[in-house]
């Protein structure tokens, strides 16, 4: 099956789930359920995968849980962070799910003793809550008990008809693409910003290339706002995992959010001991100061978003603030996730941020944070990309790429915005567009209307000045008009037109001169 039919049977199963529990469960709370069956079946055969070891005799979900030892159930808590018994794994619950009339309470202590598996082990932080919004007894599903088992059966029943073999082995980001997919459909509808936890696969591609560009190897990657996971994961997608040596990092503010990054982590077969995921305001309470610097940072903050800026007198002094001089303004935070970044990234490293475009060219604490980014020679490249890549917005983002390392002072302007295909109701990069991009900015040469490398000089004369547009001319698509020819022919059309009016004016007058006569 291609990763075409792959994407078109996922996002049928999900609808025919979401039209067998329509009416009840509103379409962003369904989400969760969909998103929770799936990551519930993949750990379940992944660990009895791991307990068969290869072994096709032992079929895990057909033992006993009494014949489980302690010394099994501690090695395995050890090496997958979590326990599951054979009667709790997903194959053995979906088997009776239609007629077990405790289907929603054993759910529940289903998922309440995965967790709780993990206590008193280095595992326990990444394991705890990650079911807490698969909430399987909530009244959401349903008034009666009845009501509740009913749809909770239609979507295990719905995910387990999913059939892809061995999810990591996929040719689609399963979770992923179920989740753009919900997001793509119920988002709007639900009157959500579900969007801004997302950034969608095909920009998540860009970006990690963009951080990663010929580092044969990074110490960790960091996304201080990691949403889903989504763009952390393309850097595992599209690179060997051993070039990623001590793993991945992020920190997300929503708890739902954060839960789906964990969840995410789990089914790309990242173990525990290889992601690190925080909960908690990054630019207030950042997680990972101990575990800094990052050979390479993704991220898609939250635009404009408000903070405490100068209402607090103390973050003037923040390692990560103090040396720009000024903080990012109150009404909008963009430039404290930049500086934060920066702050965190190595001096072998790179740093692929999306912004909102206003942050380049307005005045105020954004000019002078923009003078100290240009002044210390850590703007590598601002590519400009086409509008409507995202869910939620239709605003054409920019990237801002930071370096430490940078050979010259000059600065790479990519205009992108003209790279897209037109899919359902977003614009979409494809391979060929990422392409064209990274050739670009691997060479730094200068593409009549598409890129220019531009001098220190220029652009701190033009204010600090950092919009694509102020140094990338765009190509004048309107029809070449050639003024001698035109001249020539209007000179010839008047002509005709006096001609014509005398003509008409003699005929007039004969009309006039027969009409007297009779």
């Amino acid at each position: 099956m291609t990763s075409a039919q792959q994407r078109a049977e996922l996002q049928r199963r999900i609808w025919q789930i979401a039209n067998d529990v329509r009416g009840s469960v509103d379409g962003w709370d369904f989400k969760q359920y969909v998103l929770g069956a799936l990551f519930y079946r993949f750990i379940s055969e992944n660990f009895a995968s791991y307990i068969a070891a290869g072994d096709d005799s032992i079929n895990y979900a057909e033992l006993a849980d009494s014949i489980i030892t302690s010394e099994l159930k501690d090695d395995a808590i050890k090496t997958k962070g979590y326990f599951i018994y054979p009667s709790q794994l997903f194959e053995n619950i979906v088997k009776q799910a239609n007629t077990n009339e405790s289907l929603n309470t054993d759910l529940a202590n289903i998922f309440n003793a995965i967790e709780n598996s993990a206590n008193g082990y280095d595992s326990e932080t990444d394991i705890k809550g990650l079911f807490a919004d698969f909430d399987t007894t909530s009244n959401r599903l349903g008034n009666t008990v009845s009501d509740k088992n009913k749809r909770l059966a239609a979507v295990l029943k719905g995910v387990v008809e999913l059939n892809f073999g061995n999810f990591e082995n996929n040719h689609i980001d399963l979770f992923g693409d179920a989740y753009e997919f919900l997001i793509s459909n119920y988002a709007a509808n639900a009157g959500k910003s579900g969007g801004e936890f997302f950034t969608p696969q095909h920009v998540s591609k860009l970006i990690a290339q963009l951080a990663m560009h010929q580092q044969t190897k990074v110490n960790k990657i960091y996304d201080p706002a990691c949403g889903s996971g989504s763009l952390l994961l393309q850097a595992k997608k599209h690179f060997d995992a051993h070039i990623i040596e001590e793993g991945f990092y992020g920190q997300e503010i929503n708890h739902t959010t954060y839960n789906l990054a964990r969840m995410n982590m789990f089914l790309h077969n990242i173990n525990y001991d290889k992601f690190n995921i925080a909960l908690g305001d990054t630019l207030l309470n950042p997680g990972f100061e101990q575990d800094k610097p990052f050979d390479a940072i993704v991220s898609n903050p939250p635009y404009s978003v408000k903070w405490v800026g100068a209402d607090d007198p103390t973050l003037i002094n923040d390692e990560r603030f103090a040396p720009a001089g000024v903080l990012a303004p109150k009404s909008k935070a963009d430039f404290a996730f930049v500086l934060h970044a920066l702050s965190y990234l190595s001096g072998k490293g790179r740093a692929a941020i999306v912004c909102f475009p206003g942050i380049f060219y307005r005045g105020g604490a954004e000019q002078k944070i923009r003078k100290y980014l240009v002044d210390n020679n850590y703007v590598e490249t601002v590519i400009s990309l086409a509008p409507n890549l995202f869910f939620g917005t239709t605003i054409a983002v920019n990237i801002l790429v930071l370096s430490k390392h940078k050979a010259n002072t000059d600065i790479q302007f990519i205009d992108a915005s003209e790279l897209s295909k037109k899919e359902t109701n977003n614009n979409i990069l494809l391979d060929e567009h990422i392409e064209k991009i990274m050739q670009v900015f691997d060479s730094k040469e200068n593409i009549e209307h598409f890129a220019k490398f531009v001098p220190f000089e220029s652009v701190a004369a033009n204010d600090y000045n950092l919009s694509v547009s102020s140094y990338v001319e765009a190509e004048d698509t309107r029809e070449v008009v050639d003024i001698v020819q035109l001249n020539a022919e209007l000179a010839t059309t008047v002509a005709n037109i006096d001609c014509l009016r005398k003509d008409i004016d003699a005929i007039v007058a004969e009309i006039e001169g027969e009409e007297i006569e009779g």
